[in-house]
């Protein structure tokens, strides 16, 4: 190109330095690790799903504490989220029922963040074996030697319909309202097995709240010795009245407290109605001589002679008397 009449041009600093011509040493190849990722990774979805918008979550188990399981959902339609709440041993149920009877924290402390059902379900199931037993032989004393005793298994069917009601619906109705003003602490399952529990004190007071009283009748002053029963078992049911809705005030406050204050009292003051309703209910149809759910005596009596008209106006009385 030089001998048709160009001139080579070629930049050269004062130091003669021609600078870097050679292209190879400033190329270098590294070898990548891509092949030595886990395999694990490769199925890892690259967007997280949020464990905050899960409708039900559930309450943190053993295994959720190793990390792995920390963001799983457990909505109420599953399996899984009744599951979880079944995953307690013996000593753990035994050691909540203690803390039911003997509070000394807060009952969802207690829990540690595991609310069961495994509990409240076996303390209500007692409950409506015990009433149902109580209430017959309640009726049986009544009506000893009047005319013949038979079982009423009406009053099983009242009592399981009373407490698994009571303590199924009562809890999921308040999770309901607190979720609707926008309480975030509260859970359905902790509401659950709070409700559960409170329900053991009832098996004391249906044990003592029965009694052979009704039978003195026969021997000593019928007005008296009625009369002390009807005290007795009103006393009694009053004392189970006011353990269990302490119970719940003093667990369930820390929660309805997250609401407004005109709310959390509304809500305090609802349950302990509803509870008063349901102890009133108890007293009515098991620890009375006759029941609501029990049979009717009139159909019975009605076509009995003039001899049984004074074991039917003592039997009236007795009935009067036990409320």
């Amino acid at each position: 190109m030089a001998n048709r009449g160009y001139d080579v041009v070629v930049d050269v600093d004062q130091e003669g330095d021609l600078g870097h011509t050679d292209l190879q040493e400033d190329l270098e190849f590294h070898s990548s690790n891509f092949d030595n990722q886990p395999s694990s990774a490769r199925g890892a979805p690259k967007i997280q799903p949020d464990s905050s918008s899960s409708f039900l979550p559930g309450p943190a188990t053993a295994g959720d504490t190793s990390g792995s399981g920390s963001g799983r959902k457990h909505y109420l339609w599953s399996l899984s989220f009744y599951a979880q709440a079944f995953d307690v041993d013996t000593a753990e149920v035994l050691r909540r029922c203690t803390a039911t009877i003997f509070p000394r924290a807060n009952f969802l402390d207690v829990l540690e963040g595991n609310p069961d059902l495994y509990g409240p379900v076996w303390i209500a199931t007692t409950v409506v074996v015990i009433l149902f037993l109580t209430g017959t032989i309640n009726q049986y004393l009544a009506l000893k030697g009047q005319e013949h005793f038979a079982y009423d298994f009406r009053l099983l069917s009242g009592a399981a319909g009373l407490v698994y009601g009571y303590t199924a619906f009562v809890p999921v109705g308040l999770w309901g309202v607190l979720k609707w003003y926008g309480s975030e602490s509260a859970n359905l399952l902790e509401c659950c097995c709070l409700y559960g529990y409170a329900n053991l004190i009832w098996i004391a007071v249906a044990l003592v709240a029965w009694s052979p009283w009704s039978n003195g009748s026969f021997f000593l002053d019928v007005v008296l010795i009625l009369s002390f029963h009807t005290v007795v078992n009103f006393v009694v049911v009053a004392l189970g009245l006011a353990f269990s809705a302490t119970f719940l005030l003093r667990n369930l406050y820390p929660v309805l407290s997250t609401t407004e204050a005109k709310t959390s009292k509304i809500l305090l003051v609802v349950v302990v109605l509803l509870h008063a309703g349901f102890a009133i209910a108890i007293k009515v149809l098991f620890f009375a001589a006759t029941s609501p759910v029990g049979p009717n005596k009139g159909d019975k009596d009605a076509g009995k002679g003039t001899a049984d008209a004074g074991s039917d106006g003592k039997g009236a009385l007795i009935r009067m008397l036990m409320g």
